[in-house]
Formats: structure tokens, sequence, C-alpha cells
């Protein structure tokens, strides 16, 4: 089968798509997958690394800047005549959208060649571009069965989970421990702001450390983002050894796996790696992500009582502190969350994900 993927830009979209990939190709090696994205997109540097081949488009996304509708307009249309030649040159069995501007051209050449196409949606809020071709695909693949509400009526729906769930869900604390020179039996905090880091979670971290407000029988996994590692290290000066301080971590699973408590953003990918595992979470959603996706996403994990949700601007290094040692001291309410979690969680995604693209392939 040979299956063409498109989308990317950030993590919360290629990190699944890997993940379906990966999964088909176990299936069977005689599987063919071929990528669409940008050459400014994280998938970029992601997709080859991973062993998988990439094709580009000059597709850009729409910021609500007047001055840049136009050119945005003309790479769409650049995007779609491209996306066209590949797709008749690739000739794929079945074309997956991953939601996401970078998909757009990819799904809708699909469309207008008549090839089967699938989308698929990360989020708890649907993204523009699935909500609008929904209604035109042979079916469209969720994440949280409650997204059904927001997508269009008429829309073939089919709940299957996160694909990425499926690969970190092996993992075992025991392991992850090891990889960061943890002892099982103490307690790990892990804080990270996403792919890209983020300035607040930055900013309140570093405060929380600077007063001493971590405990002495913790350990922290701190993973700042590249572009804010400098400022961090240069803020914090001398690091306490149960401190371990990253710009970026290639196998954040394994620190997932390791903790007893996650604070980060509630990104797609976040999220299905958090349920994959059962890992308690304090949420700071992002403001600055179109229809405040990662608030919903939140929220879901927050009502199942899987998460406690703070928004960013609610969000300092006190609320840090009360929440981290309220969780860290009532261990029966830690337990509970995680068992609320692992309910979310869909471990058998990508399977079910790629069973679904067997049965409309031609």
């Amino acid at each position: 089968m040979k299956i063409l993927i498109g989308g990317g830009g950030t993590g919360g979209h290629v990190y699944p798509a890997l993940a379906l990939a990966r999964y088909a190709q176990s299936d069977n090696s005689a599987n063919d997958i071929l990528f669409v994205g940008t050459e400014k997109g994280l998938e970029s540097k992601i997709v080859p690394s991973a062993g998988f081949s990439l094709k580009t488009i000059p597709v850009r996304s729409f910021q609500g800047n007047l001055r840049q509708l136009v050119s945005t307009l003309f790479s769409l249309l650049d995007s779609l005549k491209q996306t066209s030649a590949i797709i008749k040159e690739y000739r794929p069995n079945v074309i997956l959208g991953m939601g996401g501007y970078v998909a757009a051209p990819v799904v809708i050449s699909g469309l207008i060649k008549r090839f089967p196409v699938v989308l698929h949606e990360q989020n708890a809020h649907p993204g523009l571009v699935n909500r609008r071709l929904a209604p035109f695909v042979k079916r469209v693949c969720l994440s949280f069965a409650e997204t059904e509400k927001r997508m269009p009526r008429y829309s073939r729906i089919l709940y299957t989970g996160n694909p990425r769930a499926t690969e970190v869900s092996t993992l075992t604390r025991t392991a992850g421990c090891r990889h960061f020179n943890l002892d099982p039996e103490d307690k790990n905090i892990l804080i990270y702001g996403g792919s890209r880091g983020a300035l607040k979670l930055n900013q309140e971290v570093t405060a929380y450390l600077e007063a001493g407000f971590l405990p002495e029988d913790v350990n922290l996994i701190y993973v700042t983002g590249e572009i804010y590692y400098r400022e961090v290290v240069s803020k914090l000066g001398t690091i306490p050894n149960r401190v371990k301080l990253y710009p970026y971590l290639d196998r954040m699973p394994e620190a997932l796996a390791a903790a007893d408590l996650a604070v980060t953003r509630s990104g797609a990918t976040t999220l299905a790696e958090l349920t994959a595992l059962g890992i308690p979470a304090l949420l700071i959603p992002s403001p600055n992500v179109v229809n405040n996706h990662q608030y919903y996403n939140a929220k879901l994990l927050a009502d199942a009582g899987a998460a406690i949700l703070i928004e960013e601007k609610d969000f300092d290094f006190n609320r840090l502190k009360k929440e981290v040692d309220l969780l860290l001291n009532e261990q029966s309410l830690l337990k509970k969350m995680k068992s609320n979690s692992i309910q979310i969680g869909e471990k058998d995604a990508a399977k079910r994900l790629y069973r679904c693209l067997q049965e409309v392939s031609v």
C-alpha cells in the first residue's frame, strides 16, 4: 500500500503522522510512505531523519494580516499545482491529511483527482482545514470521541485515538528512570513547554527554582526549549544535581515515563503521550494558538479528572508551588488522576488508523 501523508508545521501534526508511518511499515515492509510538508516546518528535519521521504511545497499559514493575504493565496495555488503533480507521479492508494494548513493542498488535490482521502484530527477542537473538508472525505478519524460534536454534519466519523499513544504506551517507569539515571523510588517532576519551549513557563519555573520551592526529596527534569536554554542557565547560575536541565529532548517519552507529575502545555502530541502512560499533569494551555485549541485539549483532561488546568494568565511560580505541593503530598489524588488519564488514552490508536486506511484504499 502506498500512503501519501500531508501535514506538518508543529510536532502536534508531525509526530502522530510518523507514528502511523512506522506502524504501517512494521505491519508490512512493502508499504511505501511519502510525506508532503514545508521546508520551514518541523517535518523538514525529523521526517528525513526518521528514514522517510519528504516532498516540500511552498504553502504558508495565514496569520490574519491582510498584507499577507495575496502572497498566502499565491502560495496555496502554487502548492495545489505541485501537490497535484506529486499525486499524479506517486499514485498513492490512499491519502492521509493530518490537519493544519500544510495538509490543505494535499487533501484538496487528492479530492479533485478522486483519490481516497482520510483526515486525522489530533485536537479536541478541530482545525479549520479539517472542519471544511470533513464532509468530502472517506473518513474523519478523531483523537477524542468528544470532538465529533464539533465536526460538520454528514462527516464519516471514526474514533481512533492519536497514533503517537501507541509508540509510547509500552514504556515503563523503570526504563524511564534508567534513561535519566534516576531512582524509581524517588519523586520526579517533568516540566517542558512543548517542542519549541514556552516563554511564560520558563519565566515562572525559573522564579520557582530561584525561590527554592522545589522540595528537597524531588528530582526535576526541566526542558526549556532551545531558544530559551542559555537565558535559563544564565539566570539560575548553579544548578542542583537533582535538576536535570535540557534545551531539547529527542526521547521525551522516557522523561514522561519517569515522571510522577508533568507540568506542560496541552498540545495534541503531549496529551496523547500523557494519557498513554497515565501521567497526572498541570496543563498551562498556550493562548497563542489557532481557535484556542490547547485550552479545549486541557479542559477535556481536567473534566475527566486527569489534569489540573491553569490558564496562562493565572499561572505564576506561587501557583506552581501550591499545586505541586498539593499533588505530591496527596498520593491518593495523584493515583486517581493517573487512573483517569489511562482511561482516556487509546493504546491501539496507530492500529485503528492504519486499518481505516486499508479499508478505504484503492
